[in-house]
């Protein structure tokens, strides 16, 4: 009850945010769903995650300078009703019939910009409603909800879209919304931090001294290139597994596996949740993401059943929440609170630049490389290996990130200023 009662305002946001997301989830999953219908072009497709990465990762540093310097609590709540905005406007343009591509990017664009500038004045917010013995703990709960916005969001989405219709679908996101956004303007307190010395600061200097920091604080530094490495390594993943999949069995392969992932990510943020407290949070970290490297990527290579392939989701994805929350821990630990939003969007923009680069190089791998040079080759190990005809290049593919993976963990273990964190 004694922890209750210290995480009650920060229980009270992450319930009513998560609802929200569950929200926002169906609407996008829907959208992908209705813009593959309409253009039956993948790459079409995969441009709607370009569009919301491309701002996110160009304006986030200068959108943490913005949380540090402005009210949290009117940020998040101005960054939410631009995105109900965004949804009311695809609600109004699917009832008129009118609804392009275009469309699509545009807004999913300005949601971009939105979440580049709520994110890290949601992070902050988080550190600032909760207690630092129970970082972990929230960590945890934050990656448990998410786990469970990946499950329920395609079962939930394609359900309403089937019995009722995508006008719906919005409608519970409008409400979701509502809900999370009367909560937190009404009932919720975010502690303010004191930036009187910082008022001084220009946007761009502000900007500056959070890439300064990194720049003097290199353990941080090369813990957040080493995830950005394995952000590289993930995208490609994501963009070989359907293909592989589908080309190998069917949709309900790729629904199996895919759920196989949101339970593993469940159940391995129940674990982050209540697992004590390590004596090295590098170590999790580092071993965290070596076992999720080694074990899927390998049996998706070599594995030819969605039994082999369940096992190497569970496996691949069943750690990362804990590798998630000693890695928040870590940040909030040691970064400054009053500088934490200009270096988490610094963060975000070295973390996740690669994930776009990879979308486009994973595609481009699959379709124009390791497909094309499987069906060119005559070697049989190759062919018992990853098997023959379409899908077997996605399987070289997943060989070759299996590897890069595994020494992309070897190597940044071994760097002493991530040590020095500890």
């Amino acid at each position: 009850m004694k922890t209750i009662k210290e995480l009650r305002f920060f229980i009270f946001l992450w319930l009513t945010q998560s609802f929200s997301s569950l929200g926002s989830a169906m609407t996008n999953f829907s959208l992908v769903i209705w813009l593959y219908q309409k253009s039956g072009s993948a790459l079409t497709t995969a441009l709607l995650t370009v569009c919301s990465y491309a701002p996110y990762v160009i304006t986030s540093i200068f959108a943490g300078a913005i949380s540090d310097k402005w009210n949290k609590k009117s940020i998040m709540l101005i960054c939410d009703s631009f995105a109900a905005f965004c949804t009311i406007v695809t609600l109004i343009l699917l009832k008129t019939n009118t609804l392009s591509v275009w469309h699509l990017y545009v807004l999913n664009a300005i949601n971009g910009l939105m979440n580049s500038i709520q994110s890290p004045a949601s992070d902050v917010a988080a550190t600032l409603l909760t207690p630092e013995k129970h970082y972990q703990k929230t960590s945890g709960m934050r990656s448990f909800s998410n786990s469970l916005v990946s499950i329920l969001t395609p079962v939930l989405a394609t359900s309403i879209i089937s019995l009722a219709g995508i006008d719906i679908v919005i409608a519970i996101d409008l409400i979701t919304f509502t809900t999370a956004f009367i909560t937190l303007l009404f009932f919720i307190k975010i502690p303010e931090i004191d930036h009187k010395s910082k008022n001084k600061e220009t946007l761009i200097q502000s900007a500056k001294n959070g890439i300064v920091y990194l720049k003097y604080n290199k353990g941080i530094l090369w813990m957040i290139l080493f995830l950005s490495a394995i952000n590289f390594v993930a995208s490609i993943y994501d963009t070989a597994l359907p293909a592989m999949i589908l080309s190998k069995r069917d949709e309900t392969a790729l629904g199996i596996v895919s759920s196989c992932v949101g339970i593993a990510t469940l159940f391995g943020s129940i674990i982050a949740t209540f697992f004590p407290k390590p004596k090295s949070r590098i170590k999790v970290i580092c071993n965290c993401l070596l076992i999720s490297m080694s074990t899927e990527n390998f049996l998706l290579a070599f594995g030819n059943h969605t039994f082999v392939w369940c096992i190497g989701a569970v496996l691949g994805w069943l750690f990362i929440p804990l590798m998630n929350a000693n890695y928040d821990v870590l940040l909030r630990n040691n970064v400054p609170k009053e500088i934490q939003g200009r270096v988490y969007s610094v963060r975000n923009a070295l973390q996740f630049f690669t994930i776009p680069v990879g979308y486009f190089l994973g595609g481009f791998l699959v379709d124009k490389i390791f497909e094309q040079f499987m069906e060119m080759t005559d070697n049989k190990l190759l062919c018992v290996l990853f098997g023959s005809g379409k899908g077997s290049g996605a399987s070289l593919l997943f060989f070759v990130i299996g590897i890069v993976g595994v020494l992309i963990c070897l190597i940044f273990r071994k760097i002493k200023y991530i040590h020095e964190l500890e």
